[in-house]
């Protein structure tokens, strides 16, 4: 099987990974651990296949994810996020290639935003004693979703760069 059929292959699984992360966000606050681990153990195959070079491409990937989960594990210590989605966050970030991090911060940040104001007039048609929990996990499964189709599958990037 050729390296790039499986990288798809990976990716998809992914994808699909992510889905059912942010479905289970909506349904139940909560991003299993299992979930985040598979999410981040299959990074490394998907690097191998990719073509990520031991020295420097591997520790460059994986610095960028352990940076942004030092930012969102601050954030979960204030309260502003939750262990599942810092975990999920960190184990999409492996995938993610360097130049599409932050971007894919900027679209998440955005989904974010769009995910409060759905919630606030939520509670504001329906009110509830109970906190609101923003689905963040639906945030970073678009961004994430959005980052991976930039750099592997947008078969229009080419022409912005002649």
């Amino acid at each position: 099987m050729e390296n790039g059929t499986i990288a798809l292959g990976l990716m998809a699984v992914l994808g699909l990974m992510m889905i059912a992360a942010a479905v289970s966000d909506i349904r139940s606050r909560t991003i299993s651990n299992e979930l985040n681990v598979a999410m981040a153990i299959l990074a490394v195959p998907f690097w191998v296949v990719s073509g990520l070079t031991l020295w420097p491409d591997v520790p460059i990937q994986f610095g960028a994810a352990l940076l942004v989960f030092l930012v969102f594990a601050l954030l979960f210590a204030i309260g502003a996020m939750g262990g599942g989605d810092v975990k999920m966050i960190c184990a999409v970030m492996l995938w993610i290639p360097l130049p599409l991090v932050l971007p894919m911060l900027m679209v998440m940040a955005i989904g974010g935003g769009i995910l409060s104001l759905i919630m606030l007039i939520h509670m504001k048609l329906r009110p509830s004693e109970r906190p609101v929990e923003v689905p963040y996990g639906v945030a970073i499964a678009a961004a994430g979703l959005w980052a991976l189709h930039q750099h592997y599958l947008n078969q229009f990037q080419a022409i912005g760069l002649s």
